[in-house]
C-alpha cells in the first residue's frame, strides 16, 4: 500500500468546490483511495460526502492511501492537486 501525507492549501480547506475536484480526481484515478486527517479513521476519497464529512481545513495534514496499479504516481498527482489553493484557481 502506498502513502502520502499533505497539508491542506486551500484557503476554506476541502469544502464544496476543491472536495469535488479532489473526489473526481480520486475517482479517475481507478483506485480504492482513502483520506484521513491525523488520528482519524480513513474514509473513501471517491465519496464527497466522506471527504466533506472530514472537515479537512486548510493547514490541516491529511494521509493518502492506495493500492494498485501505479498508486504511487497517482497518489503524487492527487498531492499535487492538495498542493495548490484550489479556491483561487
Amino acid at each position: 500500500m502506498s502513502t502520502r501525507t499533505v497539508t491542506i492549501a486551500s484557503s476554506v480547506g476541502l469544502h464544496a468546490r476543491p472536495a469535488s475536484l479532489f473526489v473526481q480526481a480520486a475517482t479517475a484515478t481507478g483506485l480504492p483511495v482513502t483520506i484521513a486527517k491525523a488520528g482519524g479513521a480513513p474514509v473513501d476519497a471517491r465519496s464527497i460526502l466522506a471527504v466533506m464529512a472530514l472537515g479537512a481545513k486548510h493547514g490541516e495534514e491529511v494521509t493518502l492511501s492506495a493500492e494498485g496499479d501505479d498508486a504511487d504516481a497517482k497518489l503524487d498527482s492527487l498531492v499535487e492537486l492538495l498542493s495548490r489553493d484550489l479556491d483561487a484557481e
